[in-house]
């Protein structure tokens, strides 16, 4: 169950990584064989949301997903969902989803996943300060017994 949990954590930090972002992390000497089993395709996906998280559903609206599904010689199959339309970034995700299911793949997790993970922990942290300085607390006063 932990790999699946370490797996989901990955796909995670690699869905929400620009091109830019992976590329700066991308070790140049990283080459591995594969084939495309779907090569990137671009599609909508409609978007829905909750009030509060449990209140009714309500169409929030339309974005653009590109997905891509690789395969290494020795099997492995590596999967992408990215927001946006940047073909060569979902390869690039799917091709380090199979390589990060082989067995030595802490050198990977330490050049790319744990930077992307620490550098989206920031943007959120950052995100979550802006927030809370306009936030308003909003009370009553009651003068009096009227």
């Amino acid at each position: 169950m932990e790999a699946h949990k370490a797996r989901q954590h990955w796909l995670s930090v690699l869905a929400h990584s620009s091109a830019q972002q992976l590329l700066a992390h991308w070790p140049p000497a990283l080459q591995s064989p594969y084939q495309l089993l779907r090569a990137p395709e671009t599609g909508l996906v409609r978007l829905q949301g909750r009030m509060g998280g449990t209140g009714r559903r309500f169409i929030l609206g339309d974005t653009t997903v590109t997905r891509a599904v690789v395969q290494l010689e020795d099997g492995t199959c590596g999967y992408s969902y990215i927001i946006g339309r940047d073909k060569a970034h979902a390869e690039r995700c799917a091709l380090l989803d199979a390589l990060l299911q082989g067995d030595s793949t802490q050198a990977l997790h330490q050049q790319i996943i744990a930077p992307l993970a620490a550098a989206r922990e920031e943007q959120r942290s950052l995100r979550s300060r802006e927030i809370a300085s306009s936030r308003v607390d909003f009370f009553t006063l009651v003068r009096g017994d009227h």
